[in-house]
């Protein structure tokens, strides 16, 4: 019975997932959208201001490297909105009143959102480090480093996109659920994606290293362009686990909800 119940609940995700990614086949500027805003971000920095805000003024190459890892967690925080929306509009639109209606597991339509936004996600990231090459991004790191960080990575943009779609359940129009994710793609600014937290104010300093992208980031890079990585590894997954815990009972919560009562 309960692998009946699993077996069914993994078929209906699956077509959940193909739903969602008809749906970003058909909107490409979304996707485009998760790559070109962090990669506008890398060449104001890298061409712009690079040669003065860099750490020691290394110059616009080593810059490159340095905030790479930044600028691919700013892409896992920008697709964050777009899940949002996407899942306010399917509230708000009535296709989940149908979806209520048919036999098909419930986690399943939130399962199919999270799938799709982490394939676009790791679209995004994928797209951003190409660019990050182009600009000077240099790294001598192995193919073990490169999937520890990119597991890393996929497990953040997984935890992100819960808390994605939960915000996007409990906003009450579409123009609510693209500016309550904001703040997350505030955080890498204020995290070590950068500058060294060393150089900020005591006040903002505190909580960039203790904020949840910090470790990620750190990791990132020491496992990418080499150096100490100490215990922002063992961070950076407790936090990944605690924001996609923390994002999928809230949003089950919210999508369990009477919708008469919403």
């Amino acid at each position: 019975m309960i692998m009946a119940l699993l077996n069914s609940a993994l078929t209906d995700s699956a077509t959940m997932l193909r739903r969602n990614l008809k749906h970003m086949l058909r909107y490409p500027s979304l996707t485009l959208y998760i790559v070109m805003l962090p990669v506008l971000f890398m060449l104001l920095f890298v061409y712009v201001l690079g040669g003065s805000v860099g750490p020691g003024h290394l110059g616009r190459g080593a810059y490159a490297t340095f905030i790479t890892p930044g600028i691919i967690v700013l892409a896992v925080a920008v697709g964050s909105a777009s899940t949002a929306v996407s899942v306010a509009m399917d509230m708000t639109g009535g296709i989940i009143s149908r979806l209520r209606t048919m036999p098909i597991a419930r986690v399943s339509v939130l399962a199919g959102h999270v799938g799709g936004a982490v394939i676009q996600a790791v679209i995004g990231m994928v797209g951003v480090a190409a660019i990050a090459f182009a600009c000077g991004f240099r790294t001598h790191a192995n193919a073990g480093a490169w999937l520890a960080a990119a597991g890393l990575l996929i497990l953040l943009a997984f935890a992100v996109t819960w808390l994605s779609v939960a915000l996007g359940l409990a906003a009450k129009t579409v123009e609510t659920a693209s500016n309550t994710p904001m703040p997350l793609t505030v955080l890498p600014f204020l995290g070590s994606g950068f500058v060294p937290t060393s150089s900020m104010p005591t006040a903002v300093r505190w909580f960039a290293e203790y904020q949840p992208f910090t470790p990620v980031m750190n990791t990132v890079r020491g496992l990418l362009i080499g150096g100490p990585i100490g215990h922002n590894a063992a961070l950076a997954v407790g936090w990944c686990l605690v924001i996609a815990l923390g994002g999928y009972l809230w949003a089950r919560k919210l999508f369990s909800r009477d919708p008469a009562k919403a």
